[in-house]
Parts: C-alpha cells; sequence; structure tokens
C-alpha cells in the first residue's frame, strides 16, 4: 500500500492530541480587534477542540500527524 499524502493546508491548522481528539485555533482573532473585549480576545487565545461531527474528515487529511 503506497502512502497517503497529507492535506498541507490542514496539517497546518489541525493537531492531533494523544487521545485522538484534534485540537485547532479558535476563529475571529486576526483583524478587528478594537471592538472586541480583552476577555473575549483572551479567550480566543486558548485552543479549542474541533467538533465531532468534524474529527473523521480531519483525521483523513492528517493522517500521519
Amino acid at each position: 500500500m503506497p502512502k497517503i499524502k497529507t492535506n498541507r493546508g490542514a496539517a497546518k491548522r489541525f493537531e492531533r492530541t494523544a487521545s485522538g481528539s484534534v485540537k485547532c485555533k479558535s476563529s475571529h482573532r486576526r483583524h478587528i480587534l478594537t471592538k472586541k473585549s480583552t476577555k473575549r480576545k483572551r479567550q480566543l487565545r486558548a485552543p479549542k477542540r474541533l467538533h465531532a461531527s468534524d474529527v473523521r474528515s480531519a483525521r483523513r487529511m492528517i493522517p500521519y500527524c
């Protein structure tokens, strides 16, 4: 069996945890930050878990990560 190619865009965005779930960064942190509260921006810093319905497709895109 040949190796499966990793989706490089997904590899830069997602990270697999030891338990098998997928970590990702929060959205809404790139621009227009002045109107967002300090609390909201601080909470957006923390890594998030990918939703359960998206985990299967993300794992396919990053088979060796």
